[in-house]
Parts: C-alpha cells; sequence; structure tokens
C-alpha cells in the first residue's frame, strides 16, 4: 500500500497544504478494503467446487450499501444480536449499539462521539481472536437472522447486474469478514468493508486506516474500478445514506434506495432515481435501472426475484 498511515500523517502534519488527516485515513482505509476484498474474492473462488461464470460485461459493475439499502436495520446490529445470544458480550452493550443506530436514522447524521465509542467497543471485542472465529461466527448469525432481513426489491436490482454479467460488490462500514458472509450468501461478487488489523491470523485491535465510511467508500470504490478495469462512468452506486454521496458522485449511475431526508433532496436535485421499499411508502416498482438500458452488454434481465427464506418465519 506503498508509505505506512505513520507516515503519510507525519508528512502532512509538515505541509499545510496536503491533504487532511482523516482524509489519508479515509484513503488508506479505502484501499486496504480493496485489498482485502480482492484477496476474499480470490479465496473464494479457489476453493469454490464450481468456478462461477466470469462477468460478461467486463467494465460495468454495481455497488451496493448495506445498511438500509441491502439489509433492513444496521448488519452490525443484527451480527451484535446473534453474540449477545453466544454470551459475548453484555445485553446492555447491545441496547447502546441499537440506540445510537435509533439516533442515527432519526437525525440522518452520525455522531462522531458515538462513532468513536462504537469504534473502541468494536475493537476492544474483536483483539486476540482469529479472523476465521469471525467468519464463522458470521455465517451463523447470517443464517439465523439476517436472511429475512434482506430487501427482496434491492436483491432483485443486484439480481440484474449480475444476469448482464457485471460485478456486483457491496460497500460497507461492517467488517469485511462479515461483508463478505453476506455477499457470498446472495451469490455477488464480494465486499468492500472496515479492514481491521490481523497478524498471523488473529486480529491486533487496531484498524487499517478507518472505518470505511464517506470518503473511504469512495475512495475503496475507486482503487477496485482501477484494478479491475472498470470504467466508473458505467457503474452504477445504490444507497439510502446522505453521508454515501462521495460514492454516489463517483460512477455514472447513482440510485438512492429507501433514502433518508438529505439523501432524498439530493437525489431530486440532481436527477437520480429513488426507489423505496419500505412498508407504508409508495410501492417502488422494480425495474431495469437506468444504467442496465444504456450500457450493460448482453444476459437477460431478470424482473424480480423472491427472497428466499431459511427456516421459515420472521425473526
Amino acid at each position: 500500500m506503498g508509505q505506512s498511515l505513520q507516515e503519510q500523517l507525519a508528512r502532512i502534519s509538515r505541509s499545510p497544504f496536503g491533504p487532511s488527516e482523516e482524509e489519508v485515513r479515509a484513503n488508506v482505509a479505502g484501499e486496504a478494503s480493496a485489498d482485502a476484498a480482492l484477496a476474499l474474492h480470490d479465496a473464494e473462488l479457489a476453493t469454490a467446487e464450481a468456478q462461477p461464470e466470469a462477468p460478461r460485461d467486463l467494465t460495468a459493475a454495481a455497488f451496493f450499501d448495506v445498511d438500509n439499502t441491502m439489509v433492513q436495520g444496521a448488519s452490525i446490529v443484527h451480527f451484535a444480536r446473534g453474540l449477545a445470544a453466544r454470551k459475548y458480550f453484555k445485553s446492555a452493550d447491545l441496547v447502546d449499539m441499537a440506540w445510537k443506530q435509533v439516533k442515527f436514522r432519526v437525525t440522518g447524521k452520525e455522531n462522531s462521539t458515538d462513532m468513536a465509542s462504537g469504534k473502541e467497543k468494536a475493537l476492544a471485542f474483536i483483539a486476540g481472536r482469529s479472523t476465521a472465529e469471525l467468519a464463522a461466527l458470521g455465517e451463523e448469525i447470517y443464517d439465523e437472522i439476517i436472511a429475512d432481513k434482506i430487501w427482496p426489491g434491492t436483491r432483485a436490482l443486484a439480481q440484474m447486474h449480475l444476469d448482464a454479467g457485471q460485478q456486483v460488490w457491496l460497500v460497507t462500514a461492517t467488517p469485511v469478514e462479515l461483508a463478505q458472509v453476506i455477499a457470498k450468501r446472495l451469490g455477488l461478487t464480494g465486499a468492500l468493508g472496515t479492514v481491521a488489523e490481523s497478524v498471523d491470523g488473529k486480529f491486533t485491535g487496531r484498524l487499517v486506516g478507518d472505518i470505511l465510511h464517506g470518503l473511504g467508500k469512495a475512495h475503496a470504490v475507486r482503487t477496485l474500478a482501477i484494478r479491475e478495469g472498470l470504467n466508473l462512468k458505467r457503474c452504477t452506486a445504490y444507497s439510502d445514506s446522505h453521508n454515501d454521496v462521495p460514492m454516489l458522485t463517483l460512477v455514472g449511475t447513482a440510485v438512492a434506495i429507501n433514502p433518508d431526508s438529505d439523501l432524498r433532496e439530493v437525489a431530486k436535485n440532481r436527477g437520480w432515481e429513488i426507489r423505496d421499499f419500505r412498508t407504508g411508502r409508495k410501492a417502488a416498482r422494480v425495474g431495469v435501472p437506468t444504467a442496465l438500458v444504456l450500457g450493460a452488454a448482453g444476459g437477460a434481465v431478470a424482473a424480480v426475484i423472491s427472497r428466499r427464506r431459511e427456516g421459515g418465519g420472521t425473526r
């Protein structure tokens, strides 16, 4: 990844005209996320019993935010519920995490104090644990809780891109190991997520850069696009949050899914598509995204994909 984070921060401290510390951390997080995403993707391909069909449209891809875009609610809270049930931490911690998510959904803005506190607790939890343990827990908790939280409409949109021969990536602040589980279960290409430092297969309790968020997501998408030979003008991004405007403006087609009020306003002003799958909202018809109409090469487009329920009933 070139210079270490410490070296880059030392360099900007000597130059008042360089990028801010926040931008440096976001860039490092983005590059680390792209590295981890491609490594996990390659590992999946190496262990797969049958090799999946290679994308037919090599220069276009779709990027989906996870929380409230692909998954109803916050994926990290769902994972935390599963961990609390396994006595990994106290229920009070889960309540605190859920309350912070409620505040975020109501205000539409992330509180820096809440983010710092949540990051500290998460890193303390994983420090010393193996990366394999976290991935295995993610697999179990996905089947127990998250499988029934996938938005059918958003899943259908992702499938359309897959059927058009395009790569489909999740982009989320959730740890990359857990994000990869969701991507794998949905049959997507892979996931860009927050990268926690690990040595010899065990987490150190430190992040590589920072949480993948805002500018970090945009940098991760840009880095992956360069490495995969993607044309960002032919790519599509989907999100519910105004915080993801840097990622949405990076691609040729932006789509607001279940948008917060600020993103809805931005989408209206910029002429972006808006799709709302939430109960009580005006029904959103699942049709072919503009990017597929204009640029996808080959492949029949699936109009409706039904949600697959595992184990029956809503949890």
